[in-house]
């Protein structure tokens, strides 16, 4: 089975930004940060970026350290919205647009429940954090994310800074 258009797409991208001189070892796609009037965050992700694991995404886990999540990459700019069949434990949803933006935040997603999440429209990824986390640290609608995911050229927080 051949790779999906988003690993190749990220695969380029990664291959882009290591072959232009950037800092790539400061920006691997396992590693994400937040900066915002809070200061700045560092997380470890899990990238979610073909249908069956944006489908299955933290399903069935128990428990996530405190600084880790899951990064919901798509292909292109969309109306995005998630619930949380059969997924334990709370989570924080922060919706992001193209440029690395945080564009909402939904904080606790209740365990179990099937109601839909929307994060508005034009979001290109979805950061999933430990529920209440966003609060706890003072993450903000507007802050930036830096991760390799998000093109350097319109990124808020480019990877080569």
């Amino acid at each position: 089975m051949p790779p999906s258009p988003t690993k190749t797409a990220l695969a380029i991208l990664l291959f882009l930004i290591a072959s232009s001189g950037a800092i790539f070892a400061g920006c691997p796609p396992n590693e994400l940060g937040i900066r915002g009037a809070f200061g700045q965050a560092e997380f470890t992700v899990e990238l979610a970026d073909d249908p069956q694991e944006r489908a299955t995404g933290l399903m069935h886990r128990q428990s996530m350290p405190r600084y880790e999540g899951m990064l919901f990459i798509y292909d292109r700019p969309q109306p995005i919205s998630f619930w949380m069949r059969n997924t334990l434990i709370p989570l924080d949803m922060l919706f992001i647009d193209p440029d690395g933006r945080i564009a909402h935040i939904h904080e606790n997603a209740v365990p179990l429940d099937e109601t839909p999440i929307s994060g508005g429209p034009g979001r290109i990824a979805v950061l999933e954090i430990n529920g209440g986390l966003s609060r706890q640290l003072g993450i903000k609608v507007g802050d930036e994310i830096r991760h390799p995911a998000f093109a350097p050229d319109i990124a808020a927080w480019p990877c080569a800074e």
